[in-house]
């Protein structure tokens, strides 16, 4: 009976022991486990490229490619039959709409001026009056166009205009007579360098507080 009851304190203290054991190995692991995926965590991050270092103009040369997911960009402002010369009134004006690559305008936030590699684009739309429910007033519908106001050191001169009609997916910059009416527009018009910063409502405030917008 003696021996009995050692055997069975033994057989005891070697299963409590195992199960010590085996609680430690899996804890081990557990740690082993969630430490790997820490540092693949990590180094996915530090992989992964930033939108502020991808969003800039695509260039081969000098030709661009039209940005493609410029609607998920900051959006600007909008447009209703804007026009820079006297016109007559168009009973069907169209729409402009402009966005900005996020990286230049969280720099344009902090400094009140367009950095390198800035992109903007100005999309057209046709607009309706009538439609559904509506009976007064305009909406937007088809895309006409686009037009992108690049600044790039890559560029001659640092600016430069395209135009992409529907349908084209690369341009050169404008140049002879149209590329030089609108680097003179702009750059005698423009209220932070080259640009309207003066139709962008919710810059002319930061503009003004760096000190970089121009009075027409």
């Amino acid at each position: 009976m003696l021996l009995d009851k050692r055997v069975k304190r033994k057989v005891r203290g070697t299963s409590s022991t195992k199960g010590r054991i085996t609680m430690k190995r899996l804890a081990l692991v557990l740690a082993l486990t969630l430490s790997i995926a820490l540092v693949s965590a990590f180094a996915l991050n530090a992989e992964a490229p930033s939108p502020s270092n991808d969003d800039g103009p695509q260039l081969n040369g000098t030709t661009l490619t039209r940005p493609a997911n410029y609607r998920e960009w900051i959006f600007l402002s909008a447009g209703l039959g804007m026009s820079y010369s006297p016109a007559a009134a168009d009973t069907a004006p169209p729409f402009d709409n402009v966005f900005v690559n996020p990286s230049a305008y969280r720099q344009f936030l902090k400094t009140g001026t367009w950095p390198d590699r800035t992109v903007l684009v100005l999309e057209l739309r046709s607009s309706q009056d009538r439609g559904s429910i509506n009976q007064s007033g305009h909406f937007q519908t088809t895309r006409r166009g686009m037009e992108v106001h690049v600044k790039d050191a890559r560029l001659p001169g640092g600016w430069a205009f395209f135009q992409f009609p529907e349908g084209h997916d690369t341009a050169v910059p404008l140049s002879g007579k149209a590329g030089a009416t609108c680097l003179a527009c702009h750059t005698d018009h423009g209220a932070v360098d080259q640009t309207f910063v003066q139709f962008y409502p919710t810059l002319i405030d930061v503009a003004r507080a760096r000190g970089t917008y121009k009075p027409n």
